[in-house]
């Protein structure tokens, strides 16, 4: 089952239009996302971190995370991937178990990132989970978020090239795609796409060029991040203060999904 579902994950990406990830938290959301047509899930580490109370930016407990993946595998029948930040390990070998952990869970997919840290450390923990990938028989897609520009760690002029630096090393030592957070400008887009062999991701971001486009500019996979659960957020906080400052009732009931419909989803 899960070499079936590793493939058709692969597949995925090289499809005319870029795969779509509506990025989901938990085993509701999950599901509802299939259900509305998504050919993949991928988490959001941010909106998994919330939902179990802790901050994002490598708090999650493992277990917890493993247990969330785990949840969200038994209620849809599409590949998944899970955002797993830096590994939650600075230790290659540690990281590695980890992921073996989710790939336990039917996870087929990683996002794993250098952030601010030295990239030839991550170089080292990507190397380490395609060892454990094959141990495990899976072929597991490893998409490795670079934070050049999301983090602007280098001057604007030489943001792509660093990114196509570290692409060279992280396809080396075993990724399998590129995802550059923060990434908008088209003619850096199209550079990056063409000075890699690594699959090219990109994330919904302020000023980010018509999804129309993509295609011709050579990504492969749009990630909603964590929007869609920023958005449930603050309609969330729309309702709650209406009702405990205003008495306010129908909001809730207008916009509400219908009991049955969710409930038949499970």
């Amino acid at each position: 089952m899960k070499t079936t579902s590793a493939r058709v994950f692969r597949e995925l990406h090289l499809q005319a239009a870029p795969l779509k990830l509506p990025n989901v938290w938990d085993a509701g959301s999950a599901r509802q996302t299939e259900s509305l047509g998504a050919t993949a899930i991928a988490t959001t580490s941010a909106g998994v971190a919330w939902s179990l109370g802790y901050r994002d930016g490598n708090q999650l407990p493992v277990e917890d995370y493993v247990a969330r993946a785990a949840s969200i595998a038994r209620v849809i029948s599409v590949p998944l991937s899970a955002d797993i930040e830096g590994g939650y390990s600075d230790i290659p070998a540690t990281v590695a178990l980890t992921v073996s952990r989710f790939m336990d869970t039917g996870v087929v997919g990683i996002n794993i990132e250098d952030g601010a840290g030295d990239p030839h450390a991550l170089c080292r923990k990507i190397e380490a989970i395609r060892a454990a990938s094959i141990r495990c028989g899976v072929d597991l897609y490893i998409n490795v978020r670079t934070d050049v520009y999301a983090r602007h760690l280098v001057c604007a002029a030489d943001k792509a090239d660093e990114v196509m630096a570290r692409a060279q090393s992280y396809r080396s030592a075993g990724a399998d795609g590129l995802f550059v957070l923060g990434l908008t400008e088209a003619g850096e887009m199209r550079a990056i796409a063409e000075g890699t062999s690594l699959l090219l991701n990109v994330a919904v971001w302020p000023g980010l060029p018509p999804v129309s486009d993509l295609a011709a500019l050579g990504v492969r996979r749009l990630s909603a991040g964590s929007w869609l659960p920023q958005t449930l957020w603050a309609h969330h906080a729309q309702l709650v203060s209406g009702f405990l400052q205003h008495d306010k009732m129908m909001p809730m009931l207008e916009k509400a999904a219908p009991y049955s419909e969710i409930n038949a989803m499970f």
